[in-house]
């Protein structure tokens, strides 16, 4: 199944639970409201993703005479892809790791970090570039801030629900039990949890095939993304949990169980991937 196919399932099953949701809590009414709340909370996160991610970790936009390799591969890249140049962005960190943001390939920003710049060879660091202009490609912000809405969404429902079950908002006959509801409101936000966590990973192997494509090297990305999962655990990032899905390594820790919740496939898989690809 492509990754294409799964985003667009696993967005149908976060649609579906909301619905079922609703069914049992708030019915149609407060299905609305819900989704109104969730798209007034993530409109801006969208509309301003770009500004706030590279304000978070002290980003600064480079020049073409300050980092003209750089600015090189990008265009580059960018080119490849056919989509506008981004903004070029470096973080002041020794941790190697590199992010793409912005509503829109029109609006869009790629950061690398210095410790990425220190590591890597220069085909490995178009491997990295290759994969964030994927994300550029592929629209990822969008579907993340979809993912997030719906989640939202979910998440006031079982609020919802909470406060109906205690009050005893609905019953049997409005078409959900008090029981029932509290269920819901207890599970629903856990399986919309794991399923924006999955709809994450998806992206990432998309973004992985994307890039590949793009700098025509899979190897390189596959040996890029061994140096980087080294580096980010002998020089931990100091991140924000609501922005590690945009990292090309997950900046955060975390192993069996908690691997359901994580917004990264894990690297061995992705390397492999990689290198059973042929060279474009």
């Amino acid at each position: 199944m492509s990754n294409q196919i799964r985003t667009v399932l696993l967005l149908g099953a976060l649609t579906g639970l909301i619905l079922f949701m609703g069914q049992i809590i708030g019915g149609r009414q407060g299905v609305q409201i819900a989704l109104i709340l969730a798209l007034a909370m993530n409109f801006f996160s969208y509309w301003y993703s770009d500004k706030i991610v590279l304000r978070i970790y002290g980003a600064q936009e480079v020049s073409p005479r300050e980092a003209p390799q750089l600015h090189a591969m990008v265009g580059e890249l960018a080119r490849e892809a056919q989509v506008p140049m981004p903004k070029v962005y470096v973080v002041p960190t020794d941790t190697p790791n590199a992010f793409a943001t912005g509503r829109n390939p029109a609006h869009a920003a790629v950061a690398v970090t210095n410790g990425i710049l220190k590591i890597l060879s220069p085909t490995e660091l178009k491997g990295v570039l290759a994969h964030e202009m994927g994300h550029v490609k592929n629209r990822d912000i969008l579907i993340q801030t979809v993912a997030a809405t719906l989640g939202g969404a979910i998440t006031y429902l079982a609020y919802m629900g909470q406060w109906a079950a205690i009050f005893g908002g609905r019953d049997d006959e409005d078409g959900g039990s008090a029981l029932g509801a509290l269920l819901m409101a207890i599970l629903a936000p856990i399986a919309a949890m794991l399923i924006q966590m999955a709809i994450s990973r998806s992206r990432e192997y998309l973004a992985d095939a994307t890039g590949a494509r793009l700098c025509h090297n899979p190897q390189a990305l596959a040996s890029a993304l061994e140096k980087l999962a080294y580096g980010n655990q002998r020089i931990p990032m100091d991140a924000n949990p609501n922005t590690a899905h945009m990292f090309i390594v997950n900046p955060l820790t975390g192993g069996g169980l908690m691997s359901w919740f994580s917004t990264h496939p894990p690297i061995e898989e992705r390397v492999a991937r990689l290198r059973a690809m042929r060279s474009y």
